[in-house]
């Protein structure tokens, strides 16, 4: 593939106030490129989270073959034009960031795209080809020519360069040491739980009742195994867990999560009422009689879900955030596919395939094989119609065996909007499964 021969020379010396649509690879490498353009001493432009009118101004201003992360991202550099808030907007073009590292068409695409789609507002692109395998321009290569773009110096740019990609790196290792946690927390917990379901059974069998229910259930509670002290390799390197949240807030972790979710929230705040309300009138009558907890069924485990996403769906806050906070209000972790070390989840994705050749697949499928075995449940979600996710999903669903797996897609008419029952039934299911069928049901 040839250069499209983005210019080298100060083109956009004049370019102060750069725009950065919070779609896409901003998810990915956000903190990059914020800090690059920011220690060039210009000002980064963000777009508003996603909301349903940001979904719809892109459907509105895309054909329908484009999938609904493209469509987003037009509506977001739709937002920023609308706002006159910025010089330029900043629109890379990525190929490849070396081999079987390559990404989407889309990706490729996007410089063209914006600059046709927005020709009669004659927007401003500021952009960059990166393609380490066939131009050897990697993303450092194409940030230097970025900032010389900007008349920025060859020493300026390099500093530049050395801050960003530390920025980058400290936000990967926070993440991941995140996530780290989380699952650590996750497995006290329920080893907290099988103490006081045994505790429970044995005040039971203790009075008389329920001795022989005891003694399997204790068995089988007996044979689990601790499995999440054995991914404590999993977050980036020592000393990370040490990190402050300023890391966070300067662009690590979830920048762009926010509370807004388009309306989603109070549903899901209804739904969970509704389902603390439709408890039985002896569940209520147990909570409400003083020493009813010795009378009830053991409290249930705790659950983990790994949420299999991109970045750009899983932390949206209108798209991935609606699901998060749908996960969370019913008392799940949720850990995240693309917070997993990315190295490590690079190279074990050879063991799912050797041919997959979209990088952000790649990270996907190797830390679903990484961590598959450490949640209860999965949920993957893709974004309507993507072409790599409708073939990898269709590999993980055949090859994850053992796991349950909901498989959710989202497009630009119905958003989540008709996801929440899928979602709280699945959890259901994975509750009534914890808990051996029938077996606590028969002595309730």
């Amino acid at each position: 593939m040839g250069s499209p021969g983005f210019p080298t020379k100060a083109a956009h010396e004049g370019v102060r106030r750069i725009g950065m649509p919070r779609a896409l690879l901003f998810h990915r490498y956000g903190p990059l490129w914020t800090t690059f353009f920011e220690a060039l001493g210009r000002e980064v432009v963000l777009s508003e989270p996603t909301d349903k009118g940001t979904v719809e101004r892109g459907d509105a201003l895309s054909n329908d073959e484009c999938c609904l992360a493209s469509k987003v991202y037009l509506g977001h550099v739709a937002s920023l034009l609308d706002t006159d808030a910025c010089d330029a907007v900043f629109v890379p073009s990525i190929a490849n960031v070396g081999l079987h590292r390559g990404f989407c068409t889309k990706f490729q695409a996007l410089p063209d795209l914006v600059a046709n789609t927005f020709a009669d507002e004659r927007v401003r692109v500021l952009s960059c080809l990166v393609n380490e395998r066939e131009e050897k321009t990697g993303m450092k290569e194409a940030l230097l020519g970025v900032a010389a773009q900007l008349g920025a110096g060859s020493r300026e740019a390099k500093r530049a360069w050395k801050a960003a990609a530390h920025a980058q790196t400290q936000a990967e290792r926070f993440a991941a040491a995140r996530q780290m946690r989380a699952l650590t927390t996750l497995e006290r917990a329920r080893e907290a739980a099988r103490d006081d379901e045994a505790a429970a059974y044995s005040a039971r069998a203790a009075r008389g009742a329920g001795g022989a229910a005891y003694g399997a259930h204790a068995a089988r509670g007996a044979g689990r195994t601790t499995s999440a002290r054995d991914m404590d390799d999993a977050g980036g390197t020592d000393g990370t867990n040490g990190m402050d949240d300023a890391n966070h807030n300067a662009g690590t972790g979830h920048p762009n999560r926010a509370t807004d979710t388009g309306g989603a929230g109070p549903r899901m705040a209804a739904a969970v009422n509704a389902r603390a309300m439709g408890r039985t009138a002896s569940e209520r009558a147990a909570i409400a009689t003083p020493g009813a907890q010795s009378q009830r069924t053991a409290p249930e485990a705790p659950l983990g879900i790994l949420l299999a996403a991109h970045p750009y769906v899983a932390h949206d806050p209108y798209l991935g955030g609606t699901l998060v906070d749908l996960l969370e209000g019913m008392g799940v972790t949720v850990l995240f596919t693309d917070e997993t070390d990315r190295k490590r989840a690079l190279q074990a994705s050879f063991g799912f395939s050797s041919t997959l050749p979209w990088i952000v697949n790649r990270e996907l499928v190797g830390s679903l094989m990484l961590l598959h075995e450490h949640v209860d449940g999965i949920v993957l979600v893709s974004a309507f119609p993507c072409g790599p996710d409708s073939m990898t999903d269709d590999a993980i669903v055949r090859c994850i065996q053992g796991k349950p797996i909901l498989n959710l897609t989202i497009d630009a008419q119905s958003g989540t909007a008709g996801l929440e029952t899928r979602v709280e039934s699945f959890v259901d299911i994975l509750r009534y499964q914890g808990k051996g069928g029938y077996v606590h049901g028969a002595d309730a």
